[in-house]
């Protein structure tokens, strides 16, 4: 299983190990990493699961799609190029390592 770090707003991180085939906000949601709050439960309907990428990783996660970049709009805390929304990140193993962190806000 690749691991995954998340680095808390506080600048804490938790590196978990995270299931091939999850998405990056199932894999926050299963092991209870707080500032995921997922209300949509990963439909890509909310934006609150705002992530941003550490910029070595933009390139080896596959591209925004339309609507997920139409939900970016919507973030509590401004989007960046770095911004995702976790749930449309799926966890391969060419993954491992990947390192996130969590928006200090979300709606």
């Amino acid at each position: 299983m690749p691991t995954v770090t998340f680095i808390t707003p506080s600048g804490a991180s938790r590196t978990i190990q995270a299931k091939v085939g999850n998405s990056l906000m199932e894999t926050a949601r299963d092991h209870g990493v707080d500032g995921i709050v997922a209300e949509c439960g990963g439909a890509c309907a909310c934006s609150t699961c705002h992530v941003f990428l550490e910029p070595e990783w933009c390139d080896k996660v596959p591209p925004v799609a339309e609507l997920e970049a139409d939900l970016l709009e919507f973030t509590s805390e401004p989007a960046t190029e770095y911004s995702r929304l976790s749930c449309q990140i799926r966890i391969t193993d060419a993954l491992e390592g990947l390192t996130v962190r969590i928006s200090s806000r979300q709606k």
